[in-house]
């Protein structure tokens, strides 16, 4: 159920086969062989070897994960992908060609029911699980799970941008591209409007980790680096040593996340979301 083998379509693949709530079915991709498939999920340097399953080709068109048999399509048009051949009803974009609503609405002529968009879409929906999830409508048919970072900011803030338009053109960001395998951080600078200390936005962040978004956002008070958060399922992580109060109105706040399995598990829990609204 997913197109592009990249590094979100094979974390994508890894979530989904350790869950019960969702089916892997198919893949798509038309630039590598199925040996090659089995070789890049089995291997990977930042998460690790492949240890639930033995992964191996049965043939050509099939993909085996233990006894569960995987279906492999070889298609560059998304239009012409048999996904409804395969039993698949939700279809992971990840291919970062097709973001744009109309061209990952091609998919739903291959059998596709809904298509999730793994990148930020100029036209499509936007959810980020914990913070819009519940406007999601059965109606809408392609949505975006925007942006890894997206994920990040929009679980501290509540809002950005596209997410939640009041705060559209009130936020803006940068991002530094340095050589490190996986994992970010975000560095949040604020103006409240209300007056509140360092030590109250530590309590309510706090609070918020351990209730409403349990498993979403996560809060931490050790001393940490980058590569402590490799494998972290959490949206962003709350980095309580790292923040700056300039006073009590003007704030920095930092927090991590895994770019890569921390985004990629939010995609999981988006479709599992549509699927409950549609049931």
């Amino acid at each position: 159920m997913w197109t592009g083998f990249g590094r979100i379509g094979r974390l994508v693949a890894r979530i989904a086969l350790r869950r019960d709530d969702v089916e892997l079915v198919a893949v798509n991709d038309p630039f590598i062989t199925t040996d090659y498939m089995t070789y890049m999920f089995k291997y990977d340097t930042v998460h690790g070897h492949w240890k639930h399953s033995e992964v191996k080709v049965r043939d050509e068109k099939t993909l085996l994960f233990g006894e569960k048999a995987v279906a492999v399509f070889g298609v560059r048009n998304p239009e012409e992908i048999p996904w409804a051949q395969a039993g698949a009803e939700f279809v992971v974009e990840s291919t970062g060609a097709f973001t744009d609503k109309g061209k990952a609405a091609a998919h739903l002529k291959g059998g596709a029911k809904k298509v999730v968009i793994t990148a930020v879409s100029k036209d499509a929906p936007m959810f980020v699980v914990g913070v819009n999830e519940q406007q999601y409508t059965a109606d809408l048919d392609v949505v975006s799970n925007a942006s890894c970072t997206t994920n990040c900011l929009a679980t501290l803030a509540k809002a950005v941008g596209k997410v939640l338009p009041a705060l559209d053109g009130k936020l803006t960001g940068m991002a530094f591209r340095v050589p490190t395998a996986d994992v970010s951080v975000v560095d949040l600078t604020v103006r409240l409007e209300k007056k509140a200390t360092y030590e109250d936005i530590k309590s309510a962040i706090k609070e918020e980790s351990e209730t409403n978004l349990k498993g979403i956002l996560g809060y931490v008070e050790d001393d940490v680096v980058s590569s402590d958060f490799i494998g972290d399922s959490r949206s962003s992580i709350f980095d309580a040593k790292a923040g700056i109060a300039l006073n009590d109105n003007f704030v920095k706040i930092v927090a991590w996340y895994d770019n890569e399995w921390g985004y990629s598990s939010r995609v999981i829990d988006l479709i599992a979301h549509m699927a409950k609204t549609q049931a």
